[in-house]
């Protein structure tokens, strides 16, 4: 297993894997937000103001870059003229094994004035890339809507609300200038948190040295935390 458990550990995980595009923008300079919402059914939607996935045919496969980022294990690298780097995740399998785990997974990039579309069902093509729009050349960014499959994660396929939001205001700490909205659209849990640097350091920092969970997505930050705790 990729993500290590189909446990409620692993479910959270395939959040952190599609999270993990959205910062490697962010830390490219090309990102300031990203959103990640709980849909009432329990699925995931995740959307960041990057460049956008690239869409072009790749040399190798034959393949939209697009389709070879989201069906190919270990595809995390870089893509497309401008560098798009697409991140490997935390266990250096991203977007693919997430396609895989999933029982619906739908993506739709925005760039170069249109907007692409492409549906996959358990790790397989079910639509084509195809544009379905077409939009002003200023916008950017991908939207990554799946559900994971109650087949594989027999343990729970409900997201814990707190362990969302604790992970991703520490994201938010951690790489300065980005902004991380959560938002859980379920009638039991409502709620929306606006998580960004600027307004979360102190109380951020606070939570982070009670608790000594690090989650160090930026070694910058991490010189400057071992600067100021006594780590052990």
């Amino acid at each position: 297993m990729y993500i290590g458990t189909t446990t409620s550990q692993g479910l959270h995980h395939l959040v952190w894997e599609i999270v993990d595009n959205g910062i490697d923008e962010a830390l490219a300079g090309f990102a300031s937000e990203i959103t990640v919402t709980v849909e009432k059914d329990n699925s995931i939607t995740v959307t960041d103001d990057g460049r956008g996935i690239p869409v072009d045919i790749q040399q190798k496969t034959g393949k939209p870059a697009l389709e070879t980022v989201f069906t190919i294990l270990h595809a995390g690298g870089k893509f497309g003229g401008g560098g798009y780097k697409v991140s490997g995740g935390l266990h250096g399998v991203g977007a693919s094994v997430v396609n895989a785990l999933s029982k619906e997974l739908d993506v739709e990039v925005t760039r170069d004035g249109k907007v692409y579309r492409m549906e996959f069902e358990r790790g397989r093509v079910k639509t084509p890339m195809k544009v379905v729009d077409n939009v002003s050349e200023d916008l950017h960014g991908t939207k990554v809507h799946f559900i994971p499959d109650p087949d594989i994660f027999r343990e729970t396929t409900i997201y814990d609300i707190k362990i969302l939001l604790t992970r991703l205001r520490e994201l938010a700490f951690l790489n300065k200038g980005l902004r991380i909205i959560v938002t859980d659209l379920r009638p039991e849990t409502p709620i929306e948190e606006d998580f960004s640097t600027k307004v979360e350091s102190n109380i951020t920092l606070n939570i982070l040295i009670k608790t000594r969970t690090f989650y160090l997505m930026n070694l910058s930050m991490l010189r400057e935390l071992r600067m100021v705790l006594p780590l052990k």
